[in-house]
C-alpha cells in the first residue's frame, strides 16, 4: 500500500478535492501550488486536522529548479511519494489566430513541462523501491479536440500520449501511468460558462449533468487502487459526453 501522495494543482477545484479525499483515506499527502499559497496553508490545517502529514509548497510546476527543491524538501521529510496526481494545468480560451506565442509558451510549460518535471524527479525513487503510480489528469478535448481551445487541447492529447510512452518504459519496475479524461467538471477553469451554456451543456450529457470535484476526486482515488497491471490507459470520466 501506497501512503504518500503528492497532488499539483492542489489550492482549488479538482486537485483540492483529491488531496481531502487522500487525506480522510489516511494517506500522508503533499499538496502544491503555483501561487495561491493563503488557499494552499487553509487546505494544509485541514489535512493536519484529519490526522495525517501534510507537505505544502508554492511554486511554478513548470519551473525545474522549484520541483527539484520541493523533492529535496520531501527526501529529507521522508515523505516521497508512492502517488503523484499531476493535475495541474491552465487554460485558454480563443481563437489561436489571437493567442500570443507567450501564451503559448506559457500552457505548454504549465501543462506539459510540469508533469515532465515531476516525473523525471520522481521516477528514480519510484524504480528504486519497484512501486509507485503516476496519474496525469487529463481532458476530453484531448482525445477529441475543441474549437477556441486549440493550445489546451494540444496539451492534454500530448499528455495522454506521454501517459503511453512512460507506461512502457516503467512498467518492468511495478510502476503504472494512466491518465483520466474528464469532461465538463464545475471548477474555476469552467467559470467563463453564462448559466444558459451550462444548461445546454447539460443537455448534451448523456448522464444530464457536470461532474463536481469530489466525485473526481472520488475517481483518482479508486483509479490509484487499481493494480499495476493496469497501465498506459486514457480513462474517460464525461458522463458519455464523447
Amino acid at each position: 500500500m501506497s501512503h504518500n501522495v503528492l497532488i499539483t494543482g492542489a489550492s482549488k477545484g479538482i486537485g483540492k478535492a483529491t488531496a481531502l479525499y487522500f487525506a480522510s483515506m489516511g494517506y500522508n499527502t503533499i499538496i502544491t501550488s503555483s501561487n495561491s499559497q493563503e488557499q494552499l496553508h487553509t487546505l494544509y490545517n485541514s489535512i493536519i486536522n484529519m490526522g495525517v502529514r501534510c507537505f505544502e509548497f508554492t511554486g511554478d510546476i513548470s519551473d525545474y529548479s522549484k520541483v527539484n527543491e520541493l523533492f529535496k524538501c520531501l527526501e529529507a521529510e521522508s515523505l516521497l511519494p508512492d502517488i503523484i496526481i499531476n493535475n495541474a494545468a491552465i487554460s485558454h480560451i480563443g481563437l489561436l489566430q489571437d493567442m500570443s506565442i507567450e501564451e503559448w509558451n506559457r500552457i505548454m510549460s504549465v501543462n506539459l513541462t510540469g508533469v515532465f518535471n515531476t516525473c523525471n524527479i520522481a521516477i528514480p525513487h519510484m524504480v528504486n523501491n519497484k512501486n509507485g503510480r503516476i496519474i496525469n489528469i487529463s481532458s476530453m478535448w484531448g482525445c477529441t479536440g475543441a474549437s477556441c481551445e486549440v493550445a489546451y487541447s494540444t496539451t492534454k492529447g500530448g499528455l495522454n500520449t506521454f501517459t503511453k510512452a512512460l507506461a512502457k518504459e516503467l512498467a518492468p519496475s511495478n510502476i503504472s501511468v494512466n491518465a483520466i479524461a474528464f469532461g465538463v467538471v464545475a471548477t474555476s477553469m469552467n467559470s467563463f460558462l453564462s448559466e444558459e451554456e451550462l444548461t445546454s451543456i447539460k443537455n448534451d450529457i448523456p448522464a444530464g449533468r457536470i461532474l463536481t470535484p469530489d466525485e473526481a476526486a472520488e475517481i483518482i482515488y479508486n483509479v490509484s487502487q487499481f493494480n499495476t497491471y493496469v497501465t498506459g490507459q486514457i480513462i474517460t470520466a464525461d458522463g458519455g459526453y464523447t
